[in-house]
């Protein structure tokens, strides 16, 4: 309760395990819980405590989530440096989950074995379609979303506007960017790179029709000089295990020029 209280979260530790409860008796093929480290005052020891707080329900699902800390939130506004110690408790809590029988799709995602046939969803070749002020979706072509703000008046503004929109206003997207050739080739190496199974070099070729290892042969070659990328020379490129531990450093130093453009340009508020 403390730590949930420290980043500003209100939900309570008893009110977490009853809706845990009536998830499972509900009988829904998976639960998913997620975590947060990296949370001012936690510590290896508070860290187990809620890994083993999780596992106690055996989720068909873990996600463990670094503190994001976004700019103009009360948290942001705080002088401290917070990676201090969240690459140590990404390690700690990798370890324990695959300790306790999981499996590693992403740095985020962990699963147990066998339940990842619960979805045929591939995020390279699916989209997604968010649904609710703020959420974001995409789909071969373009990325698109609600406008976002993190200011409580700015948001309070935005959710107002969206809940008087009629019906017709939801056939567009208000904020969206479209991605050209390059841009669906460089996110299909961002979304498979970034999990462990990796980037399949012959379905790239069969998707764009070309080699992968020469669109990003810069970038691959940094990667492995870091020790970040495992075996370059087979067909299928991933990133090693202390490679998925820096994917929030990989994901954001593969953008693009033009994305880096229109972020800078982005007025927060």
């Amino acid at each position: 309760d403390a730590e949930a209280r420290a980043a500003v979260r209100p939900q309570r530790r008893a009110e977490v395990e009853a809706a845990l409860g009536r998830i499972r008796d509900t009988g829904f093929e998976a639960l998913n819980i997620d975590l947060i480290y990296g949370i001012d005052g936690q510590t290896g020891e508070t860290w187990r405590h809620s890994l083993e707080a999780a596992l106690a329900w055996r989720p068909e699902e873990v996600y463990l989530y670094p503190l994001y800390v976004r700019p103009l939130t009360g948290l942001g506004r705080r002088a401290r440096d917070w990676d201090d110690h969240r690459l140590g408790l990404y390690r700690q809590g990798r370890d324990h989950l695959l300790a306790a029988g999981y499996e590693q799709v992403s740095m985020r995602m962990f699963q147990l074995p066998g339940s990842g046939g619960l979805t045929e969803y591939r995020c390279q070749s699916d989209g997604m379609v968010g649904l609710g002020c703020g959420a974001r979706s995409y789909t071969a072509g373009l990325h698109y979303s609600h406008e976002y703000a993190v200011a409580a008046r700015q948001v309070r503004g935005i959710i107002d506007d969206y809940v008087r929109l009629p019906a017709e206003e939801f056939a567009f997207a208000n904020v969206g960017f479209h991605l050209d050739e390059a841009e669906r080739r460089r996110r299909h190496l961002l979304q498979s790179l970034l999990r462990t199974e990796g980037l399949d070099l012959d379905a790239y070729r069969g998707r764009f029709g070309a080699e992968a290892t020469a669109d990003f042969s810069g970038e691959l070659e940094t990667l492995a000089g870091r020790g970040w990328l495992g075996d370059p020379g087979g067909r299928r490129l991933r990133l090693t295990p202390e490679g998925l531990a820096h994917s929030d450093a990989i994901g954001p130093w593969l953008f693009s020029a033009p994305v880096r453009a229109l972020m800078s340009d982005y007025e927060q508020r």
